[in-house]
Formats: C-alpha cells, sequence, structure tokens
C-alpha cells in the first residue's frame, strides 16, 4: 500500500515538473490551459503537486537513511 501511495505522489510531481517545463520553455502553462485560469481547479492541483513533492523530499530523506544502516 505505501509502494503505491508513493508511485502516486510521484506522478504528481513529475506532472508538476513537466508543467513546470512547459512554462520555462514554451510560455505555455498546460494546468490553466486545461482548468481555466479563473477556476479554482488550477489552483488545487498545484496545491495537492506541491504537497506531493514534500511528500516525496521524506521518502527520498528516508531512503537516504534506510541506505545507510
Amino acid at each position: 500500500m505505501m509502494e503505491t501511495f508513493q508511485k502516486a505522489t510521484l506522478i504528481f510531481t513529475v506532472i508538476g515538473a513537466i508543467n513546470w517545463g512547459l512554462i520555462g520553455f514554451f510560455d505555455f502553462n498546460l494546468v490553466e490551459s486545461l482548468f481555466g485560469e479563473a477556476s479554482m481547479l488550477p489552483k488545487i492541483v498545484y496545491a495537492i503537486v506541491g504537497i506531493c513533492g514534500l511528500i516525496n523530499i521524506g521518502i527520498l530523506f528516508n531512503h537516504f537513511e534506510t541506505n545507510n544502516k
């Protein structure tokens, strides 16, 4: 179950990274183009991606601690 949760958070983090890449390279915001700029949905997606990124930081450090033991 935990592995599924970790994969889900990683998927959201990758989606966020792809969106930032599109913004940086092409000035194209995929999330806002899908859900609309004035909608609350982009903010919800950004919040989910941010939380997943923080969770992945915790997983990363936990992984380092586990390998060092």
